[in-house]
């Protein structure tokens, strides 16, 4: 339940995370904006738009960090529970326990007329 509710939330912050990325000005962008290209008027500012931006992307950038932590905390959790080698003796177990019981005859040595390909 956690863990789906987290891996949501993860995703959504990822998708903000790239669409905040991708709307940022570069630090060559500046120049432009000098030169009359009209980067200098945007919706937050001039200088509003950089400090909003980079604060949130590294809000979630953090937020990020700490759910991928949690994750990989919560599947280890639930792997060690359900691991495919914690009950391999018992079926080994099992399978001696209903075996059936093969009974050994002794038979008089006849030479080489044995089945076994192994010498006698």
């Amino acid at each position: 339940m956690y863990e789906t509710i987290l891996l949501v939330v993860f995703l959504v912050i990822s998708v903000a995370i790239i669409g905040l990325v991708l709307v940022q000005n570069g630090k060559g962008a500046d120049m432009g904006a000098s030169f009359g290209a009209g980067a200098s008027a945007t919706l937050f500012g001039s200088s509003g738009t950089g400090n909003f931006l980079t604060r949130t992307t590294s809000i979630l950038g953090l937020l990020f960090f700490v759910i991928s932590i949690l994750l990989v905390n919560l599947s280890s959790a639930t792997k060690a529970d359900k691991s495919e080698f914690s009950n391999l003796g018992d079926d080994v177990a099992i399978e001696q326990a209903t075996a059936p019981v093969k009974s050994v005859e002794s038979t008089p040595e006849q030479g080489n007329n044995s089945t076994s390909e192994i010498p006698e």
